[in-house]
């Protein structure tokens, strides 16, 4: 069983993980099928998502970041929809504090930050004051240069150093150590042996400290490692994914929840 704790209420799983199912409030995010708003969020609900996790901002390689304004557009109206039907837990993929704010207010329940509370500098004091979960990623450059600088020497060692870093500044601005989750941030400023080292060691990051969340669902690794385009990944990103937890992780961020839980249920019941 896996537990998170929210800022009002903790929730559990039976599976060895929990599902996080994407929804795209974008027009470019690399997977159209992610592409929605209420009405995929609730899809993805009754496929057995146990958290949506809501962007709008693509930080596919090569985007370009956008503005407050046009993110509130597009998350606000998708959150208020959700809450007229569900208390499922609703993440928000955001770097900007005026966003997440709002988002909280609207019912959201854990921040997704790509920059790792590096982008805003008001957002940890926000966390922290509100209560609310927050994942810290790792990553090089922005998604506009960051596959221009994807070679390590040893990327566990550096990346695990940043996470460690980053969580101890999240903690040092008030935000509760059980409230922390850490992202390996697969695909971002990584070349193939960079993904598979973390993927080989996820539970590893931060010496196991706070839970690890694996966002692998048909990235360009998978595409690698299989020689598959992207509409033709789910395979291999199951595999990854089953491996990523059996290695430790204990949070997969999916565009396919249906093929998720029904990889996880083998696990749990073969696993234990």
């Amino acid at each position: 069983m896996q537990k998170l704790l929210l800022k009002d209420r903790e929730i559990y799983t039976e599976l060895p993980a929990f599902v996080m199912g994407i929804v795209n409030v974008t027009p470019d995010s690399f997977w159209a099928e992610s592409r929605g708003g209420a009405e995929h969020a609730m899809e993805l609900i009754r496929q057995g998502a146990d958290i949506i996790d809501i962007g709008a901002e693509s930080t596919r390689p090569g985007s370009a970041y956008v503005s407050a304004e046009e993110e509130l557009s597009r998350i606000i109206p998708v959150i208020q929809e959700i809450r007229r039907t569900s208390d499922i837990p609703i993440s928000v993929d955001t770097r900007k504090k005026s966003v997440m704010e709002k988002a909280v207010e609207c019912g959201a329940d854990i921040l997704n930050d790509i920059s790792a509370l590096e982008d805003d500098p008001d957002m940890a004091r926000f966390c922290a004051s509100s209560g609310i979960p927050v994942i810290l990623m790792h990553k090089r450059g922005t998604p506009v240069n960051m596959q221009a600088n994807g070679v390590y020497t040893d990327a566990f060692s550096e990346v695990n150093s940043y996470l460690e870093d980053r969580s101890e500044y999240a903690i040092k601005n008030g935000i509760s150590a059980d409230k922390i989750i850490v992202d390996p941030g697969i695909g971002f400023g990584k070349d193939l042996d960079a993904n598979i080292a973390l993927i080989k060691d996820a539970g590893k990051l931060c010496s196991g400290k706070y839970p690890v969340l694996m966002a692998l669902s048909r990235k360009s690794c998978i595409g690698l490692m299989t020689g598959r385009e992207v509409q033709d990944r789910l395979s291999g990103t199951l595999a990854a994914d089953l491996l990523a937890v059996m290695s430790g992780a204990s949070m997969v961020r999916v565009h396919d929840v249906k093929e998720t839980v029904d990889t996880l249920q083998i696990l749990r019941y073969i696993k234990g």
